[in-house]
């Protein structure tokens, strides 16, 4: 491994780790779990502001439902299974199945079509140990799962409005390219030939009026449907899926689902299945290396250490430490008995974009002096600091900090 591999960053900025008690889990570290956060409610006000109703479902659900569904036979490999009282039960893979139990608490008309769920998903998949790599490729993560349930004449509109959040999205995070694929039927795959025809290429229809180069990826979607997949690189060059759309006529017939259509009678929904980050975890694995641990100021654990020079200092340091924090700034306190290019080493070794240095001199002027992370530095009075600060922590896409 390389000194910005992912684990090995994760490690060196104190983020999480992974032990052989738990393989394919991560723990996360107290300044991992706020770059999680972040990452986390950043998803959750984009959509929000998309038009999605955040829902919480189990992770543990009855085997039937896993075998009404369809997972059971196709995907049942990879699920963890547990019993109790006598009756089996799957921790989930994925939420869908949660979901359409949702949308069916309810009757349902085509006036409320499309509808449309978000949810933080702890999962669980089994994967096989060899195929385990650190955060990219785990057995426990949390994925950004969506779903839209439709009628079929919304489903091109769902999903350029998906392709354009997701290209909107990424670019926030700092990844203006990326590769996207068609993936289309499996040899084992549940819903008719006529079905997957129609399935297929609305999707590419849709991926055209969005302005989409795709590449075919044959044999390669879901069981229940082809999928759209975004696939970004991690430091060796390699291709990991992120985001994912994936068009399912058979999974709400399925499951049940239905409304009622203008006609009055009964119908079944569209489900489009879709995530932009994928796996949060995968996500900020591939966030840490693509910046070699150097993480945007909005996305950075500590935005802003503030550092005193002499114990005469600590007061006005924690004065100007407070007004950071007031203005929404996650700010870490350097009040050793260091000496100052100590304290500045060590923010650079936590990969802090700022640090604010208040001395004797700056606490006589009422200004800091900040140095950032290129090395440009601004002695700034203290109002001043505060607003250069909170237009550098300024989340992208965002008019707050977070």
């Amino acid at each position: 491994m390389d000194d910005f591999d992912h684990r090995v960053l994760g490690n060196k900025l104190d983020l999480f780790h992974q032990q052989d008690e738990s393989p394919g889990a991560v723990f996360w570290h107290p300044r991992g779990m706020v770059l999680y956060r972040v990452v986390e409610e950043y998803i959750r006000v984009r959509m929000r502001q998309a038009g999605f109703s955040e829902v919480r479902t189990p992770q543990i659900a009855s085997r039937d439902l896993w075998e009404q569904s369809g997972h059971w036979e196709k995907f049942g490999r990879n699920m963890f299974s547990l019993e109790s009282d006598n009756n089996p039960y799957c921790l989930k893979p994925m939420s869908c199945p949660c979901h359409v139990q949702v949308f069916k608490k309810g009757s349902r008309s085509y006036r409320d079509l499309p509808i449309r769920y978000s949810e933080f998903g702890a999962v669980h998949r089994a994967e096989p140990s060899g195929a385990l790599h650190g955060l990219m490729r785990a057995r426990a993560f949390t994925q950004d799962d969506a779903h839209v349930l439709c009628m079929q004449d919304q489903v091109e509109v769902e999903v350029a409005r998906f392709c354009v959040l997701l290209k909107t999205i990424y670019a926030d995070f700092g990844f203006g390219e990326f590769d996207v694929a068609l993936s289309t039927r499996p040899a084992v795959r549940a819903g008719d030939d006529a079905v997957w025809d129609r399935s297929e290429a609305m999707l590419a229809s849709a991926a055209r009026a969005a302005g989409l180069d795709f590449a075919i990826q044959a044999g390669e979607g879901a069981f229940y449907g082809p999928k759209l997949e975004f696939h970004l690189l991690d430091r060796q060059g390699r291709k990991w899926q992120c985001g994912t759309i994936q068009l399912d006529f058979v999974l709400p017939e399925r499951l049940g689902a239905s409304y009622v259509a203008e006609d009055g009678a009964k119908a079944t929904p569209v489900m489009l299945h879709h995530a932009i980050l994928g796996s949060l975890e995968r996500f900020i694995g591939i966030l840490l290396e693509h910046y070699e641990g150097w993480l945007p100021t909005w996305l950075a654990p500590d935005q802003i250490v503030v550092a005193n020079i002499g114990k005469d200092d600590r007061e006005f340091a924690d004065n100007a430490a407070f007004a950071f924090e007031d203005i929404g700034c996650r700010v870490l306190r350097d009040f050793r008995a260091e000496r100052l290019p100590r304290k500045i080493f060590d923010a650079r070794e936590l990969a802090a974009p700022i640090v604010a240095i208040a001395g004797r001199k700056e606490a006589l002027a009422g200004e800091v002096s900040l140095r950032m992370r290129d090395g440009e530095q601004h002695v700034l009075t203290i109002n001043d600091a505060l607003a250069y600060v909170k237009q550098h922590a300024r989340v992208p896409s965002a008019t707050r900090v977070f």
